[in-house]
């Protein structure tokens, strides 16, 4: 029988400073909002990890369709939704689409909810 070991509850808030030091301004709340609304859908997320975990880290529209279980055009919107906010990027392959995550995008977001602005 393994027996775990846990560790203590601690107030993180008590010894940790705020992650951002500044109030964010308009033109960065904008940008910071339309991304997340983008993954602020269940299906969106799952797209994205998805595509994230697809061969490659890339997906063709048409393996995208029968596991997230919603039709075509449903799908399509949801994929030009993450495309338009720069979080994946659409190659047109003969008829079919694939999607990829854009380097560095999750990360840019991450980096806007967390860093301080200027």
């Amino acid at each position: 029988m393994t027996t775990i070991e846990l560790l203590p509850i601690q107030d993180v808030t008590a010894c940790c400073s705020p992650v951002t030091t500044a109030a964010m301004d308009q033109a960065s709340a904008e940008v910071l909002a339309k991304s997340l609304k983008a993954i602020a859908d269940p299906a969106r997320l799952r797209l994205i990890s998805m595509v994230a975990a697809h061969d490659g880290a890339e997906a063709c529209v048409c393996d995208l369709q029968e596991p997230l279980g919603l039709s075509q055009p449903t799908v399509s919107h949801h994929l030009k939704v993450l495309v338009d906010a720069g979080i994946l990027h659409r190659e047109k392959r003969g008829t079919w689409a694939y999607f990829s995550l854009v380097p560095g995008a999750l990360d840019t977001l991450a980096g806007l909810i967390t860093a301080p602005t200027k």
